[in-house]
């Protein structure tokens, strides 16, 4: 934790005492200081050639989007099958989305969609596990396997070599509906680090923990209020540092932390950076969300959020939208209502996104995936919700290496089972990390135990994505 401010007694020097000047290796995580980790980093960077400069950007569809709602709207099938909101025309030809989905359909050239996304779980608990962890976890239990951001911060370091930015993020809000809640829990109990350990589970900004206590600023409250005060005193901190680091009194790696705790990492978390007019365009807090409480979505600023983590050197994130258990039940909403709700949500700052990234120059270097924990009922129930369902699933990918423009694999005409090229958890999994990892260069440059390896090696990715 970075003190500023101390109520001991000790001389003051530029208007801070010597004894609340900040020691960087008393930042620590782990038992280590936080300089020591950026050590540790660099010294595993020079020897992971093999990571590509790409980002994940994983959207989860908590409690499972409908397949058929999103990017299957199956409008020849009867009634009961078909998409509930329709569908809209996208720029493929031939293909449409969801009716919900109008912006998005308008990226279409720039996704692929998958139509053929399968597994067998459809319990939330084990569901959630199985595709955070792209089938490692072939239960769902956690008695094996870790999730996919943990296999990734394992084999490329658990902070960014350039920036110290945690390779793997979580990005959640404090929920209030009670089936928000739940799901939250199921989201972090998917995101796991397993038998990796601790070290390797994401950086979760949302939530007040131990990590975010060592990279927040310690000082009394009443000092809040005193924002010139505040500003000086950081101020001069940086200058007194600053003049040790220029007469060789501090390591790069002290550099760095400095930079993480002060400079990078506390700007990447704070969207008032952002130019106003592109926050409001990813906002979507105008639309509330919930079922028996409810909050204005947080889901644009989320994912402008992932974009900035991202820029800063995060390599994999995993986005949190609850509420897509649309049953039309007592704790949930049917489709119609859900998707006007959470698929309105979507389109907006999805495609505000895309749109972002493309306007920087990164649609190569971020892949935004989205999914959930499985797909819905092809039959609508007679509350107008579907149920769960995994024998399809929702799955489309935007940006990264992979070969955008198409439409992988088809469904059944019932809507319920993959009918041409079946893509299992094995294959999601492979083209997840294919696209962070070159497999070629780590099979040459890694020294990683065999059981990780095999997860890179013996699997194979969709073949139509890889590039």
């Amino acid at each position: 934790m970075l003190t500023v401010f101390s109520d001991d007694n000790a001389k003051r020097h530029d208007g801070l005492s010597r004894r609340s000047f900040l020691q960087v290796g008393t930042c620590t995580v782990g038992g280590l200081s936080l300089g020591d980790v950026l050590t540790l980093e660099a010294a595993q960077a020079v020897e992971t050639p093999f990571v590509k400069d790409v980002s994940v950007v994983f959207l989860y569809f908590s409690g499972g989007a409908s397949h058929i709602e999103t990017f299957d709207p199956m409008m020849g099938a009867p009634p009961e099958i078909r998409s509930q909101t329709g569908e809209v025309a996208t720029t493929l030809p031939g293909v449409t989305f969801g009716g919900t989905f109008p912006r998005l359909a308008r990226h279409a050239q720039g996704m692929s969609v998958v139509r053929s996304f399968h597994h067998r779980n459809t319990d939330h608990v084990k569901a959630h596990v199985q595709v955070l962890t792209g089938g490692m976890d072939p239960t769902g239990e956690r008695k094996t396997g870790f999730s996919m951001g943990s296999l990734f911060a394992r084999l490329a370091g658990t902070n960014s070599p350039r920036t110290g930015m945690p390779s793997y993020s979580l990005l959640t809000t404090p929920e209030i509906d009670p089936q928000y809640r739940q799901e939250l829990t199921r989201v972090r109990r998917g995101s796991w680090a397993g038998s990796l350990g601790s070290p390797y589970s994401p950086f979760e900004p949302g939530n007040k923990s131990a990590i975010l206590e060592n990279m927040s600023l310690n000082m009394p409250q009443d000092r809040f209020s005193d924002r010139r005060l505040l500003l000086s005193s950081l101020d001069q901190w940086k200058r007194r540092y600053a003049k040790i680091a220029s007469v060789g009194g501090t390591s790069r790696f002290n550099d760095q932390a400095v930079d993480l705790l002060l400079g990078t990492g506390s700007a990447a978390l704070d969207i008032s950076r952002e130019d106003p007019a592109l926050v409001r365009r990813y906002d979507t807090s105008h639309i509330p969300v919930g079922f028996k409480k409810f909050k204005p979505s947080p889901l644009g600023k989320q994912m402008l959020m992932a974009r900035r983590l991202c820029e800063a050197g995060c390599r994999f994130v995993t986005v949190h939208s609850p509420g897509w258990d649309m049953h039309a039940d007592k704790n949930n909403p049917g489709m119609v209502t859900g998707m006007e709700m959470l698929g309105r949500t979507a389109d907006q700052a999805v495609s505000t996104f895309l749109e972002d990234v493309a306007q920087r120059g990164l649609s190569k270097k971020i892949l935004l995936i989205l999914s959930g924990d499985f797909g819905r009922t092809p039959k609508v129930n007679k509350n107008g919700g579907r149920d769960h369902w995994a024998r399809l699933s929702t799955l489309a990918f935007a940006g990264g290496d992979l070969q955008m423009g198409q439409v992988v694999g088809k469904a059944h005409r019932n809507g319920g089972e993959p009918q041409a090229f079946p893509v299992s958890l094995s294959q999601f999994q492979a083209t997840v990390m294919q696209s962070l990892i070159d497999v070629g260069q780590f099979r040459v440059n890694s020294s990683f135990p065999r059981e990780l390896t095999a997860l890179l090696e013996n699997r194979t990715a969709i073949t139509q994505l890889m590039p």
